[in-house]
């Protein structure tokens, strides 16, 4: 080592050094991840910072710039940042900010400091952000001065810079890029943007976030004038069935009676809407993703509350059991917006607070505040206390239809072969080869029998008409013997549509099938049971239909036989014209006949054989256009089908069975 570099080796290059190889080593520990979680936080630290400043006053408007290199620019209008000498500390205040972990100036908070309600209250954040950057470039407006450092890879180039200059206002500009050398992906996308900002504006009521996408050439902005209670009310729209409420509440408190006091702002907004709901929790204007404290409040204070009135107004069946939260937030909006000084988060992070007084004060006060609400406002109450019970029962009937389901799909689902009535199994275990064929009715499960190869092809008759599951419910529709068959032949399960997640039992892993494989007549009653078939798998097991396991088998329409006996089948008119003019003369024409007159050989060779067979995959792509088609032709628009046989009816006359 040089005599130059052995003196400028020193306890502070050491200290630093371990300060930066901290997070350039090891992110994860400081950003929660060394992925593009851990990337997108550093753009939280430095808007929270910015935040910060206009929380107390200081600047109403914070923008940011997301360049196409990934480099990101926050800019503030506030006071901007102190970077010169400090003496108390013995260092400049841009080594504090820009190179310790755990400096900046936002300790000692409960005692009046520099900022009361700070996001960042570790003080991690703009060093953090720095050490792991490619480069970061700051400029300072204050003072009369405007101030610049420039960073690479967690070092400073140049030291501190200062000139002299008349801006139009204080503030603090920090760029800077997320270096590949210490996250796996730096690539935050557009949304993430827009979701941080919206979020910030919704929690610092009066403050401005303005977004300007270089890639997009886009600019966005967000702004509450009132905060979270604008917010509720855009989320309710004009679907609410009560009024929105907020509100507000200062104290003071302890986690524990050896820990110190410190101060806590509280904000509720709610409205109960029908159609959409809504939970959020933020803390110092940070997104609690999971809750805790405030959470476990809401739960608390609505359930004990609603529970209370729902007794009292003798609103329960007798032995009824009691509405929980899961009954009330089905039809609520709710955001909480809480500020204290003092703060125990999970991790640093941010997305849950652990803080004791918090979850006690803010039970306390919502249990205060809605006894209130609800004796002063009766015609809410009564919606409320109708649209929980309503929940309530709802989950009650839909768990125990899940219970039924999974008791009637799971009974014998080991040697299900033998418990479904007229399901001919094939011989292979291996679900690669497997191929199930659902067909028309008792004659085509005959032909389809003789004709199959038994080594991997299955077969199970549909007897009728199945039920259109569009316009059944669940409970009518899992009382169908030909629907539950179907179900316990496929083994996946169900995806059942409800509020109620719990519900579903589908699978994929259980699918018994390589392919499903619909073959019905080519005629109109052909037609309208493969329709319900694939109306019964879109509303019941749409993933199948996603992921491309299920198919049609083309039936041909006619049979064309030349002179020398020679047989012609032709899926089409088209085909057809084709196949006459190619015999020319002397052939006999007929219309196909049903599966269940085939000859196996037939069978086998226009239906069955891979080789030669017909099949139409419900491709993913087709989806979209199903699921319209479906609800137009099989749903409850009644409208929209006489508009479309107004339109195009004419074009299906011929094919109709109307004499």
């Amino acid at each position: 080592m040089s005599i130059e570099n052995q003196q400028n080796y020193g306890n502070d290059s050491l200290s630093t050094l371990e300060e930066k190889d901290k997070v350039r080593l090891r992110p994860g520990v400081i950003f929660g991840s060394d992925g593009i979680e851990g990337c997108r936080h550093t753009l939280v630290e430095i808007v929270a910072n910015a935040r910060d400043e206009a929380q107390e006053g200081f600047g109403d408007l914070i923008e940011v710039f997301r360049y196409k290199d990934k480099s990101m620019e926050v800019r503030d209008r506030g006071r901007g940042i102190p970077l010169e000498y400090n003496t108390k500390e013995q260092k400049y205040n841009w080594e504090i900010v820009f190179t310790i972990l755990y400096g900046g100036g936002k300790y000692n908070n409960n005692s009046g400091s520099n900022y009361q309600y700070s996001i960042g209250l570790n003080g991690l954040g703009t060093a953090a952000t720095q050490f792991a950057s490619e480069y970061m470039d700051v400029e300072v407006y204050r003072d009369g001065h405007k101030y610049t450092l420039h960073f690479e890879k967690g070092d400073n180039i140049g030291g501190l810079n200062k000139e002299k200059y008349d801006y139009e206002h204080t503030g603090s500009i920090i760029k800077w890029k997320p270096d590949l050398d210490v996250f796996n992906d730096i690539d935050i996308p557009l949304s993430f943007y827009q979701e941080t900002l919206k979020r910030q504006a919704i929690v610092n009521k009066g403050i401005t976030f303005k977004l300007y996408d270089e890639e997009t050439d886009e600019t966005f902005v967000y702004s509450y004038e009132n905060g979270i209670i604008d917010y509720v009310k855009e989320i309710n729209g004009d679907s609410g069935i009560t009024e929105p409420q907020y509100f507000e509440f200062e104290t003071r408190g302890r986690d524990r009676e050896d820990k110190e006091e410190y101060k806590l702002k509280i904000e509720v907004a709610f409205v109960f809407n029908n159609e959409n709901t809504m939970l959020e929790y933020y803390h110092n204007s940070s997104y609690l993703e999971y809750g805790g404290s405030p959470d476990k409040a809401v739960d608390s204070g609505f359930s004990s509350q609603i529970h209370s009135f729902l007794k009292d107004r003798n609103k329960y069946n007798k032995n009824e059991k009691r509405a929980t939260f899961t009954d009330i937030k089905d039809s609520l909006i709710l955001v909480t917006n809480t500020f204290s000084t003092v703060t125990s988060y999970e991790n640093q992070t941010k997305k849950a607070i652990t803080n004791k007084f918090i979850q006690e004060a803010m039970t306390n006060f919502l249990k205060e505040k809605l006894e209130i609400y609800f004796i002063e406002n009766k015609l809410d109450l009564e919606r409320i206390m109708d649209q929980v019970l309503i929940n309530k029962r709802s989950r009650e009937k839909a768990e125990l239809t899940r219970i039924d389901v999974k008791k009637k799909l799971s009974k014998g689902m080991d040697n299900f072969a033998n418990k479904v009535k007229k399901f001919v199994d094939c011989r292979t275990k291996d679900k690669d080869k497997r191929e199930l064929f659902i067909v028309e009715g008792d004659s085509a499960l005959g032909s389809t029998k003789m004709g199959r190869d038994a080594e991997f092809q299955a077969i199970i008759p549909v007897r009728g008409k199945i039920l259109n599951c569009l316009k059944s419910d669940y409970d009518k529709i899992f009382k169908n013997d030909i629907i539950i068959d179907l179900l316990k032949v496929l083994g996946c399960g169900v995806e059942i549509k409800s509020k109620h997640k719990d519900l579903n039992t589908f699978d994929i892993e259980k699918l018994n099938w390589n392919k499903v494989i619909i073959c019905t007549d080519a005629d109109v009653d052909g037609f309208q049971i493969r329709t319900l078939i694939l109306t019964m798998l879109y509303v019941l097991t749409p993933t199948l239909i996603e992921q491309g396991y299920v198919y049609i088998a083309e039936s041909p329409l006619y049979e064309i036989t030349d002179s020398k006996d020679n047989v012609y089948f032709a899926y089409s008119e088209n085909e057809k014209s084709k196949v006459i003019k190619k015999i020319k003369s002397n052939y006999k024409l007929q219309r196909s006949k049903g599966l269940g007159e085939n000859e196996p050989d037939m069978m086998w060779q226009t239906t069955m054989n891979p080789e030669t067979r017909r099949l139409i995959q419900v491709t993913p792509s087709e989806v979209h256009a199903t699921r319209e088609a479906f609800e137009l032709f099989l749903g409850d628009n009644l409208a929209g089908r006489k508009e479309f046989i107004f339109e195009h009816g004419y074009k299906y006359i011929d094919e109709s069975d109307v004499g």
